[in-house]
């Protein structure tokens, strides 16, 4: 089963179920809003992708930052402690299955390679 992290009214969210479910690939929803997001989850997925790859630095929360706060994100261990704050910054969606990153936001072709096959 796959798991997709995201907020429910994120437009590539909701572009993410719709491309699912017209696939017929179940999935369970985690929304990082209600039910936040553990450093555990963020500590596995940054040594699997990197803490970079799912810090998203163009999301509104990350702009509406103050400059010093955004500057003090260095490594792993600060953005992981923002991202729990900030759940808003985390690229939308991630996409788990058996706890492996198998996709972080949505690419068509992508999709196809790794869902489809």
């Amino acid at each position: 089963m796959y798991t997709v992290y995201g907020i429910p009214n994120c437009d590539t969210v909701k572009k993410v179920f719709t491309w699912l479910d017209k696939h017929k690939i179940p999935y369970d929803f985690h929304d990082y809003k209600k039910s936040g997001i553990s450093a555990t989850v963020l500590k596995k997925w940054s040594m699997q992708v990197g803490w970079e790859n799912f810090l998203n630095k163009r999301s509104t929360t990350w702009r509406e930052l103050d400059a010093a706060t955004q500057a003090s994100v260095t490594n792993e261990k600060t953005a992981i402690a923002l991202l729990i704050q900030h759940t808003s910054a985390i690229k939308r969606p991630v996409i788990e299955k058996d706890g492996k990153v198998i996709a972080i936001g949505f690419d068509e072709a992508r999709y196809k390679e790794v869902f489809l096959k």
